[in-house]
């Protein structure tokens, strides 16, 4: 892992710009109210369940899966984070989760005791929250009401930008309606994400690809063949 200042990052909107001013904007970030920069290789811890909750995190770039492991060694993967995503909220002083990264990864640091002095970041915090309880929802009915199938499916949809669930801007006109997902997830890390075994996870993706909804160029690479059709066996329909 390796600091830097966040400050050389972005496009030049820093210090002379108030915190103030930048939470009125779509662009605010930790950044904004000198947050420190860290990089993490891929498959980097940077933080386990357990260790001190003592600061918050922004991920700027790379992908990043939050996950708690129970007594037996079973592993439930409880989040997969995107650039922009906050995370590190514990309800008590220790980390409820490990964070680790999938990709090499950007992340803003920054400390608790300045989100509990900063009515700014308060406000950026609530906001982010919320969408995130959205998706916490939705995946929380993925695991406990949807088939297998439909589990995968909405995993895969999930990773196709502005398509599926509300606000679908839908293909194209006169569009293949295909698009190339690259994985930064294992069958294990998918299986563990979706509450599936990894044998589940595979003989879905294998009868998908007998069917021709989807195409198989690499372990780390997936064609969708048609969103559309895709989107329509995630259970949302």
């Amino acid at each position: 892992m390796a600091y830097t200042d966040a400050g050389s990052y972005g496009h030049g909107a820093g210090a002379s710009r108030t915190a103030a001013a930048m939470c009125a904007t779509e662009q605010a970030s930790f950044e904004d109210f000198g947050a420190k920069r860290a990089h993490f290789e891929t498959h980097a811890v940077i933080y386990y369940e357990g260790d001190p909750a003592k600061r918050l995190y922004e991920l700027v770039s790379g992908t990043v899966m939050l996950y708690k492991l129970l007594p037996d060694g079973r592993r439930q993967v409880v989040e997969v984070l995107r650039p922009g995503d906050l995370f590190g909220f514990s309800g008590t002083e220790e980390n409820d989760c490990t964070a680790e990264t999938l990709t090499d990864a950007q992340v803003n640091e920054i400390s608790l005791k300045q989100v509990e002095n900063s009515s700014e970041l308060q406000r950026l915090l609530t906001k982010s929250l919320t969408n995130q309880m959205r998706l916490l929802h939705e995946h929380a009915v993925l695991l406990g009401r949807k088939s297998a199938v439909e589990r995968v499916a909405s995993f895969l949809i999930h990773l196709v930008p502005d398509r599926g669930g509300l606000g679908c801007v839908g293909p194209n006109d006169g569009s293949a309606d295909g698009f190339d997902l690259q994985l930064h997830m294992t069958r294990q890390e998918i299986a563990d994400y979706l509450g599936l075994t990894i044998e589940t996870v595979s003989r879905v993706v294998s009868d998908m690809k007998r069917r021709g909804i989807i195409r198989v160029d690499r372990s780390d690479k997936i064609h969708l063949n048609k969103v559309c059709g895709l989107c329509q066996m995630t259970g949302m329909h």
